[in-house]
């Protein structure tokens, strides 16, 4: 089994709460947690991440026990080896394109040198040709560019699974089909199991990946969805 989760959180906030209780396993290599805004997507990934605790879990991804409240396992984010792709990507804008994606080979918080010779950084910016702006800054990039950073520093330690937080969502039309493909193309060639989250259901037909739907902090069952998908 890949995805093996099961997590729960109360949260409370101005005399209003939201109790979020989602529940999945599958052996599915793509899998996609579709809902609206609000729904608990991003609360449910950064807990799978480890970047959020919750109050009760057990996540397992790829055959490796990341959080078992029973057995008192809590592994932190850098134990988990899980890739993260945040939505707004999360560059460091003081950073050059190589900087950014040698940082998730960091330990600490020291900024990388701008001339950094590692072979696994140095491979990752051949991969998604950011050879013409290793240098340039994020405010220098393109919106494709930006993503493609962030995914090579997602990717440059060899995570066990990779996590994408609505990768599509702050991209115009063209550049999303565009990068929807490079993302399917990508998960091919490294065989890495991908959960991603989105609320746009051509995100959902594109990646042809398995479907949860969740709805106010629940995964539910909804007859609607795969006709809507393959619509």
């Amino acid at each position: 089994m890949i995805w093996d989760v099961a997590l729960r959180k109360l949260l409370r906030h101005r005399g209003a709460s939201f109790e979020l209780d989602v529940r999945f396993a599958s052996d599915a290599r793509r899998l996609v947690l579709f809902g609206p805004s609000g729904a608990g997507k991003t609360l449910t990934l950064k807990m799978i991440a480890g970047i959020v605790a919750p109050d009760v879990a057990h996540v397992r991804v790829a055959g490796r026990v990341l959080h078992d409240t029973n057995r008192g396992v809590r592994m932190s984010p850098q134990e988990r080896r899980l890739g993260y792709l945040f939505q707004d990507y999360a560059l460091f804008p003081h950073l050059t394109v190589r900087q950014n994606i040698a940082f998730g080979r960091r330990k600490g918080w020291i900024n990388p040198g701008r001339a950094s010779t590692d072979e696994a950084v140095a491979r990752w910016i051949a991969a998604f040709h950011l050879e013409a702006v290793a240098d340039h800054h994020p405010h220098q990039l393109s919106g494709g560019q930006r993503q493609r950073t962030a995914l090579a520093r997602a990717l440059v330690n060899e995570p066990s699974a990779l996590l994408l937080d609505e990768p599509f969502a702050a991209l115009d039309m063209g550049l999303r089909e565009r990068l929807r493909s490079e993302l399917v193309e990508l998960q091919r060639q490294i065989d890495l199991p991908l959960l991603l989250i989105t609320h746009d259901l051509d995100d959902v037909r594109a990646l042809d990946a398995e479907l949860l739907h969740l709805h106010q902090g629940r995964v539910v069952e909804d007859a609607a969805m795969p006709q809507l998908c393959h619509a």
